[in-house]
């Protein structure tokens, strides 16, 4: 009996129903309340629009460092107080500015890498107009802080995760993908041992093209194209944890839109690294002063940020490396 009672104690199963007691624990800490505290603040005025290289993105800069430092989330390596900063040009002009990069370290495979991204600038004040970002991508970053305070808080409990996760806010992204050109151009871990990357980029919002109107979805884009077990695993944990409907209509290879190449995801996938781009549709304030924080469907954010964050645990705890197809 007492052989028996051991090897259920080690088998795969139990193992499993261990973790997802866990992970449930702390996806509960990712509140529709946090988040929307977080980005009333991002998105606001005194932001400016984010613009790279302006005032108003400098000021994101101190908001997302007081985050990480206030949490007691350490610096990513090769990064001065978590900047890794750049000089880009953008049409003919050289701007100085830094992409944001954290990371808590894993427990057993620590030289394993997930990047969990979303681009921290916007579009600035353009014709006088502040444009706010609030869901571009002022959603995908407040997401992305929620889901690195929830690993913190597992790490703190003793539940950290196995594979290192690196949280990384870029910059430039509205210049064209610019600060995840010069991070997978200048890696801060070797990209060779980075096994995903799950990019974040407009995920409070609902896409008003949808004949389906219930908000209980999410577009992903870029799962299968160099790995299936990545698509498996995200279909798996979405039907497990959260039941949202997985959409992939953006998906296709032929898809007009070619979102697949528009947000920072891509400069990871051209070095054949797997990813998954999450994502809700544009809608009529894309790029526009009506992106504002009281558009933003908090109880569904808060419900995508939530399977993220399990994708990404349960991605950082198996025992293999998902593999390229």
């Amino acid at each position: 009996m007492k052989s028996l009672i051991l090897a259920l104690l080690v088998s795969p199963a139990f193992l499993l129903a261990q973790v997802s007691k866990n992970s449930t624990d702390f996806a509960e800490s990712i509140t529709a309340k946090e988040l929307k505290e977080h980005l009333y603040v991002y998105a606001s005025d005194y932001f400016q629009g984010r613009e790279t290289g302006t005032i108003g993105q400098k000021r994101a800069i101190d908001f997302l460092q007081n985050f990480y430092s206030t949490h007691k989330i350490a610096e990513a390596e090769g990064t001065d107080s978590y900047k890794q900063e750049m000089v880009l040009d953008v049409k003919g002009n050289q701007i100085n500015t830094e992409n944001i990069a954290a990371i808590i370290r894993g427990s057993q495979y620590p030289e394993e890498y997930i990047v969990i991204s979303s681009h921290l600038d916007h579009i600035g004040v353009i014709d006088g107009e502040i444009n706010n970002g609030a869901d571009d991508d002022g959603s995908g970053t407040v997401a992305l802080l929620e889901i690195a305070e929830a690993f913190k808080m597992a790490t703190d409990a003793g539940h950290g995760p196995k594979r290192s996760l690196v949280f990384l806010h870029v910059t430039g992204e509205e210049k064209g993908l610019l600060g995840s050109k010069y991070y997978t151009e200048n890696p801060l871990y070797p990209l060779s041992k980075t096994m995903t990357n799950l990019n974040i980029d407009m995920v409070g919002r609902t896409d008003p093209k949808r004949e389906d109107k219930d908000p209980n979805y999410i577009y992903l884009i870029g799962a299968d194209k160099l790995s299936q077990d990545l698509h498996d695993i995200s279909e798996e944990t979405n039907s497990k944890y959260t039941q949202l409907k997985l959409d992939y209509t953006f998906n296709d290879d032929k898809d007009p839109n070619r979102f697949y190449y528009r947000s920072d995801h891509y400069n990871f996938a051209k070095n054949n690294i797997p990813v998954i781009f999450y994502f809700n549709g544009t809608h009529e304030d894309y790029h526009r002063e009506g992106d504002t924080p009281d558009k933003i469907n908090y109880p569904i954010l808060e419900k995508r940020t939530r399977l993220i964050f399990y994708t990404a645990w349960e991605l950082a705890n198996r025992p293999n490396k998902i593999r390229l197809n």
